[in-house]
């Protein structure tokens, strides 16, 4: 198969695996390679990871610029369908993976590559990510991975480190630091280090994005959020793109500490796994979001999708976006989100982030109906009796039946 390939288009991010695994594929497939780096967020490390690539022997380093495309297609997307994996993570890599894999297919088809190739490890979930959305998209595409690769022996960060201080390859890790670290618009993720030992509070230098949140300001931040059928359109009043929504909200989440994470998750592949994150921006519009449709979901709406929540994350998260049970599903929350239009105004404080109030114009909240008032003839509180009645029948026809066993 080695003597196949020529062209290979790596997916670069410029990162410890990426930065070293471009080197190797030159050594050992004798092959040209074309780096290929995502512009979903990652603000001044995009231009520098190019200039690596470069230096470090690619033929080619192909940036494209996704932010707006990952913000509106796929975040966005994913707060809609509230989908969160196992009550914590909002998904900031996995929701990014299929998108990346997505553009890197595209540069594999214009530059008539014979394959493509990525950093993921073998112990992982992007390594399922990438290669799902390539294989759905080119059944016959040939993948290499090196950390299952039979030739590859750099098992290890320590060793990885060491390859690249040998072939003088800048890495932005080092022994006293060894976090793998994924930053977008949406998050940033730490992993490895002193964060696979589960009992071990993660330092306070490592956070990027947020202040630590006992040092954030004494004086509450607030923020209004605005949607348009479940899209988030404004801020403060401002419209603004998708990607600058989200920046904007990353900025007002971080300096009051908002957005950190610290969980214990299960992967794909069956082990688990220790992650550190900082979403300050995603915290918000998930809480936002939530708000507004509060007071404009049907009841019984909202209860299909929250059922349907964690199969989307689920799906998300390990690496099917592009199957058909997920477009199946993503139409279910498009017709659910059809009423969603309103503000959410949110309280940001010492690392909390806390609905204030929401307002629609057209709510199903009707004040004349819940007020604890007099409310006019707007409800007939002796309706409730019939209600209660029929509700109850089943419960006394069990109780009558003898299978009741008492309390």
């Amino acid at each position: 198969m080695a003597e196949n390939i020529r062209k290979i288009v790596l997916a670069y991010s410029g990162g410890l695996d990426t930065s070293i695994i471009l080197k190797w594929l030159q050594e050992t497939y004798r092959a040209e390679v074309i780096a290929f780096i995502a512009d979903i967020g990652q603000g001044e490390e995009t231009e520098p990871a190019r200039e690596k690539a470069l230096a470090t022997g690619a033929s080619q380093a192909i940036v494209k610029d996704l932010k707006r495309e990952f913000v509106r297609d796929f975040v966005f997307p994913a707060m809609r369908a509230n989908a969160i994996y196992e009550g914590g993570y909002l998904l900031g890599t996995s929701v990014a993976r299929p998108l990346i894999a997505k553009a890197q297919m595209d540069v594999y088809r214009d530059t008539a590559a014979d394959a493509v190739s990525h950093g993921a490890t073998g112990k992982g979930n992007d390594q399922v990510r990438f290669e799902l959305t390539c294989m759905a998209i080119d059944p016959n595409v040939r993948i290499i991975a090196p950390w299952r690769d039979p030739k590859w022996t750099l098992n290890s960060r320590e060793k990885m480190i060491a390859y690249a201080q040998k072939h003088a390859i800048p890495v932005p890790v080092s022994k006293a630091k060894p976090y793998s670290s994924d930053r977008n618009l949406l998050h940033i993720s730490f992993e490895g280090g002193i964060l696979e030992d589960p009992w071990a509070e993660a330092p306070e230098d490592m956070f990027v994005l947020s202040v630590d949140p006992r040092e954030a300001p004494d004086k509450p931040t607030y923020v209004e959020v605005a949607f348009e059928e479940g899209w988030p359109v404004a801020v403060d009043g401002d419209r603004l793109p998708p990607e600058a929504l989200l920046a904007r909200l990353n900025e007002l989440g971080g300096a009051n500490g908002v957005g950190r994470v610290d969980i214990v998750e299960n992967r794909f592949v069956g082990m688990k796994s220790r992650g550190v994150y900082e979403t300050p921006g995603g915290t918000i519009l998930y809480a936002a979001h939530r708000a507004v449709e509060s007071i404009t979901m049907d009841r019984e709406v909202m209860l299909q999708r929250d059922q349907l929540s964690p199969k989307v994350a689920q799906l998300i998260y390990n690496g099917f976006w592009y199957s058909p049970e997920m477009e199946a599903l993503m139409a279910f929350m498009d017709k659910s989100q059809e009423n969603v239009t309103g503000v959410a105004r949110l309280r940001l404080y010492k690392g909390h982030c806390m609905v204030v109030g929401r307002r629609a114009e057209k709510s199903l909240f009707d004040p004349r109906i819940c007020t604890f008032e007099e409310d006019e003839g707007a409800y007939d509180q002796s309706d409730a009796t019939g209600f209660i009645r029929l509700n109850a029948l089943r419960l006394r026809v069990r109780n009558n039946a003898g299978f009741f066993k008492g309390v």
